[in-house]
């Protein structure tokens, strides 16, 4: 059943915590990624995180025109929710107003997908498609069907972007199970401020885990995926100072 949305006054929203951790933290890591089959590891300080999210906001509203409550379908959210690119794209949708939609494709402005093939056709949505490559690099082959390649069309970019205040009351993020206000995102209860490791499953409880809760504690986030078990994930831990989610 979906949630009802609801509202209450708050004073800063997500775009707004995200300013704040940087004014608070500068360059210190953010968000790490791990990905244990490829061997990837990336770290993003709040600067170079904000620097993706800006470049991904001027890249949906002046190439995508993305209005306010226009519907970006995450479909990266679901295949990768921990990666950092996927992130990126929800503060991205969040920044300008855009709702993050999860398995509602045919009301999407835009739909974003991972490297892998998509079962969806004869759709209205201009799709990007995101490489996930660990250096930043485009698809191995120019997408067909007019597709977008994130990783070139984002290059591009300006790397700041003029923000418009966002209304608390505007819907953020709606799933089969639920709607989730600009306002919601940041209205609930303060984590402590830690580094926390993370292994993703569902996009909601990830992207929670992940990025809001950093986020509003001042804390960040080593995302861990590939197969590990309880003694290599003591060693990240360890290796990154930060505790085993819980």
């Amino acid at each position: 059943m979906v949630g009802s949305v609801r509202s209450h006054p708050v004073s800063e929203l997500i775009i707004g915590r995200l300013r704040r951790w940087i004014r608070d933290r500068g360059s210190e890591p953010l968000i790490t990624y791990y990905d244990l089959a490829s061997g990837e590891r990336t770290e993003l300080s709040g600067v170079s995180l904000t620097n993706w999210v800006d470049k991904t906001s001027n890249l949906l509203v002046d190439e995508l025109m993305i209005d306010p409550a226009d519907q970006a379908e995450l479909s990266l959210a679901a295949t990768h929710p921990g990666h950092w690119v996927t992130l990126v794209w929800e503060l991205a949708c969040w920044q300008v107003g855009a709702v993050v939609t999860l398995g509602q494709p045919s009301s999407a402005q835009v739909l974003v997908a991972g490297p892998e093939p998509l079962p969806i056709a004869g759709q209205n949505f201009q799709l990007v498609i995101c490489s996930l490559h660990p250096l930043g690099l485009g698809l191995p082959t120019p997408p067909t069907g007019g597709a977008l390649d994130y990783a070139l069309e984002v290059r591009g970019q300006p790397d700041q972007h003029a923000a418009s205040p966002q209304s608390g009351l505007a819907l953020a993020w709606r799933d089969q199970e639920r709607q989730v206000t600009q306002a919601e995102l940041v209205d609930r209860p303060l984590p402590p401020a830690r580094r926390r490791l993370i292994r993703p499953g569902d996009p909601w409880a990830t992207a929670q885990a992940a990025l809001l809760d950093p986020l509003l504690s001042g804390g960040s986030s080593v995302i861990v995926v590939g197969p590990a078990d309880d003694e290599a994930l003591a060693r990240i831990a360890t290796q990154e100072r930060a505790d085993l989610a819980g």
